[in-house]
């Protein structure tokens, strides 16, 4: 019997259903697949997002290109196309399959955990948990699994990094638990499989149901998509949960504004005891002559290396990347803003914040000299001048590294914590460039970036090793860090948010690009305020809802644009 459907074409410029013919040995079709059609005289792929009433003048589909994702995924689809004002074939696309699968497997049923397994289980409600650093995920993801036995579905289970899960996946196999990852196995996701671990895109993984999530480090930035539409993860599940009624764990170790809205944070044992041991360097009381490690921070290094780890110093550096700042050779302070109290850069021979409150001349506001100096940045001259300090050979590593470690001391980026296991030190060479960043959630980062050197140092029960700040400034955050208790810093931040009116007491986009003031311009509403920052705009209403209607009812103009909605 011949049938109609409505079809989705990977055509983001039109993002809109057309109704297509099915030919009868194509009756197999279902909701969701992909086929291949024809649009406008090119031959696209797409998907069957439901049926359609009988039309003579409709094209038939040409080919069936196998299993997309779940029917009962679109509503989720569709409401992420509206909530991040994307195209529906984006997030088609990232729920379907990287090649054809034409069948998909049977599930295997899920079993019960052993006795021993049970009892390291940690019963917590879901919900938000205040974590320390060396918290083992493994425990809660474990209950989670136990308690929803017996409903149906798959327990999906979010950490930051694909290595992550790839060990979370292997200690679940060992306890008995059957395990389904990554794109490789998109057709046992797509069947159900019981458990489904993953990164950022797994949030979109093609199972019918979950039975309950988790997400390890909801607040951590890997969740965030940069390529447009820039979906978070962590928002993608708590609306798929919320539609399948299935419980939610969320872990952070210094919980957002935005994360508090689910509900209160709820303390995961000794919270504190689970910090590192963190030794604070003020470069303000130390001889200006010192390297980038000062003497105190040399001294903790040869311990260190004195020691028996494979990698036994790890040195990170955080960069702006609108500038350098500076500090002044005499008393050690840090360039900053009168008005905003931001870090101030180089404008046209003079200094100035990112919003250029007070442009001035080059002189120190605390002791009136005039001598103030760049702070070095850049990893390959720091990896340059620790070598020399500690007469050691160095590896550097950032994003782009793909070299095997193979020296005692290494250098670099963030991407350290991805390419390390275990250290004995680790020392932030300038972790002011952390609590200076231009962003509301610069101090939450500041906090995660020393949670994340912990996991490679150990606990302070542990007593194995240490994490080093050095620092021109002393603040709520290094006060933290100290104690290892941030829930000073996380109220806060709540504080801040609910007075100033930030997410989640409001909804935020950014407008950039070529055809970013265009667009601004034709944007005609009362409910949006727009506010020009820098090359872009940043545009804020009271909810998500009525900023994404006013943005979809905005026309496009023609040029390079890009919109990111939080």
């Amino acid at each position: 019997m011949t049938r109609w459907v409505r079809v989705v074409t990977e055509n983001a410029a039109v993002d809109r259903a057309f109704d297509y013919e099915l030919p009868d040995a194509l009756g197999h079709v279902e909701v969701g697949d992909r086929v291949r059609v024809d649009f406008h005289h090119r031959s696209l792929r797409g998907w069957v997002t439901g049926e359609a009433e009988p039309t003579r003048e409709t094209k038939a589909v040409k080919k069936w290109l196998g299993r997309g994702p779940a029917p009962e995924m679109l509503g989720l689809l569709a409401w992420a196309a509206d909530r991040w004002c994307g195209p529906l074939s984006r997030f088609l696309l990232a729920s379907s399959p990287p090649v054809v699968v034409s069948s998909l497997p049977a599930a295997p049923p899920v079993r019960e955990l052993a006795a021993a397994v049970r009892a390291q289980a940690a019963p917590l409600a879901p919900g938000v948990i205040l974590v320390s650093p060396t918290h083992d995920p493994l425990a809660l993801v474990l209950h989670a699994y136990e308690i929803t036995l017996a409903t149906p579905g798959s327990l999906l289970v979010l950490v930051p990094t694909d290595a992550w899960a790839q060990r979370l996946r292997g200690r679940l196999e060992q306890r008995g638990c059957a395990v389904a990852q990554g794109e490789r196995e998109w057709d046992r996701m797509r069947a159900g499989w019981p458990v489904i671990v993953g990164s950022r895109g797994t949030a979109l993984a093609p199972t019918p149901r979950l039975r309950g999530a988790v997400v390890v480090d909801a607040d951590d930035e890997a969740y965030r998509s940069q390529s447009s539409p820039t979906w978070d993860a962590t928002t993608m599940l708590r609306e798929r949960c919320r539609r399948d009624a299935a419980p939610l764990w969320l872990t952070s170790v210094a919980p957002s504004p935005d994360l508090l809205a689910v509900g209160p944070a709820t303390p995961w044992g000794d919270v504190s005891g689970g910090w590192p041991r963190v030794e604070v360097v003020d470069r303000r009381e130390g001889d200006p002559h010192d390297g980038v490690l000062t003497r105190a921070t040399l001294e903790q290094a040869h311990r260190a290396l004195a020691g028996d780890e494979s990698v036994a110093l790890v040195v990170i550096l955080q960069r702006l990347g609108h500038g350098r700042l500076f500090a002044c050779r005499r008393c050690g302070e840090l360039a900053r803003c009168e008005v905003c109290h931001q870090a101030e850069v180089e404008v046209a021979d003079q200094l100035a914040c990112e919003e250029r409150h007070e442009p001035r001349a080059n002189f120190c506001r605390f002791c009136g000299a005039t001598n103030l100096r760049r702070v070095r940045v850049g990893v390959s001259t720091l990896a340059r001048d620790v070598a020399a300090q500690l007469s050691q050979r160095v590896n550097e590593v950032t994003a782009a590294s793909s070299s095997v470690i193979d020296a005692r001391i290494v250098v670099g980026t963030e991407a350290v914590f991805g390419r390390v296991r275990r250290t004995s030190l680790v020392v932030f060479v300038d972790f002011d460039q952390y609590l200076l960043a231009p962003r509301a959630s610069a101090r939450r980062h500041a906090l995660g970036a020393v949670a994340k050197a912990g996991r490679l140092v150990g606990s302070r029960r542990e007593g194995r090793g240490a994490v080093v700040v050095q620092t021109r400034r002393r603040d709520e955050v290094i006060e933290a860090i100290e104690r290892g208790d941030v829930r000073p810093v996380v109220d806060d931040d709540l504080a801040t948010a609910r007075i100033l009116g930030l997410e989640p007491y409001a909804a935020r986009a950014t407008v950039s690009g070529d055809a970013a003031e265009e667009f601004v311009g034709a944007l005609v509403s009362t409910e949006v305020t727009v506010r020009r920052t820098g090359d872009a705009y940043d545009l804020r209403s009271a909810d998500v809802e009525t900023l994404t209607r006013v943005l979809r009812a905005t026309p496009r103009p023609s040029g390079r644009l890009r919109l990111e909605v939080f």
